[in-house]
């Protein structure tokens, strides 16, 4: 497939260093002349590293995750759509596993792009793009008869000096409406969970599903993880969330053009219970803060398109 904006190609007079890309064997894999690298599985084009300059890796994945396309990654971020959590039974994804099904397709890298430096006199590209696509046509037959609707996904994965930038772009490609949900299942690595903090979200109403999908208030600016966590945060009115850790900046995560945020931890005994979740006190080194449109419904007419995403910024 496509891309709705494919860039222009890259002037050949560029002599600085440059982003070194390879794809092989289902794995696309950016380096910047910084150090900043990227890996980014097509079975469900899933970022599944993301290092920063120094060498410290951003992202956490799951020791017992399987890479292999056999089934969804546990760690990284999972791209998920066009539903979040169990669907409906009565709505058009009710017959759509949890989370549907753009974590366990096969998707199509279509290439790079790279953006030159303004500032710099050597011509260097400070970032890279990668693009990979999934539309009606790759999904699987079961998939297909479960939600009967011609789509096209680009999710751009922009690797920057310190910075990653996620988006995904959907388009009606058919004759009829459709609604859907899309969350960027980010799961981002802490060094430890009782010094971790997530700001952002003060006064912000949530829907708990740990009890019972109940709404609350934020009302403490800080929130501490002490126990299982699973919060749908609604219409965040500020766009970024920061991870903090030991009162140090971690990791701020930006919104584009989405509203809610996901907070999950497993704690103790949810991390027990899954058996691709390793190693089992794995939950004291992770924290997801996932960007989303998952309150309520997305509705796209025919030919119309809506994008998505987040940018996150590492300050290690």
């Amino acid at each position: 497939m496509d891309r709705p904006n494919k860039p222009a190609a890259l002037s050949p007079s560029s002599t600085g260093p440059q982003p070194t890309v390879r794809s092989d064997k289902g794995r696309v894999t950016a380096t910047l002349p910084t150090g900043d690298s990227v890996e980014v599985l097509t079975y469900g084009a899933t970022v599944i590293s993301w290092k920063s300059g120094s060498g410290q890796e951003n992202l956490w994945v799951s020791e017992a995750a399987k890479l292999d396309g056999s089934k969804p990654v546990r760690g990284g971020i999972p791209v998920v759509f066009p539903c979040f959590g169990p669907p409906p039974k009565d709505h058009a994804t009710g017959k759509l596993p949890q989370h549907g099904f753009a974590r366990n397709s096969q998707w199509e890298f279509l290439g790079k792009s790279s953006s030159e430096s303004g500032a710099s006199s050597s011509k260097a590209d400070d970032s890279v793009t990668l693009d990979f696509g999934l539309s009606t046509a790759q999904l699987s037959e079961e998939a297909k008869k479960a939600w009967p609707f011609d789509f096209g996904l680009v999710y751009s994965v922009t690797l920057g000096k310190g910075r990653l930038q996620t988006m995904l772009n959907v388009r009606n490609e058919g004759k009829t409406s459709f609604e859907f949900q899309m969350l960027l299942h980010s799961y981002f690595r802490v060094e430890d969970i009782s010094r971790t903090e997530t700001r952002g979200l003060g006064s912000v109403t949530y829907v708990d599903k740990v009890l019972n999908a109940t709404e609350h208030q934020q009302t403490d600016p800080n929130v501490r993880i002490t126990g299982e966590v699973d919060r749908v945060y609604k219409s965040i009115k500020i766009d970024t969330t920061s991870i903090v850790e030991g009162g140090q900046p971690r990791l701020d995560i930006t919104r584009d053009n989405l509203e809610d945020t996901v907070l999950w931890n497993p704690w103790i005994e949810k991390a027990k219970g899954m058996g691709d979740f390793e190693p089992k006190d794995g939950y004291k080194k992770m924290l997801c803060v996932e960007v989303g449109a998952v309150e309520g419904w997305q509705k796209l007419e025919p030919g119309d398109t809506f994008e998505g995403g987040q940018i996150v910024k590492s300050h290690v």
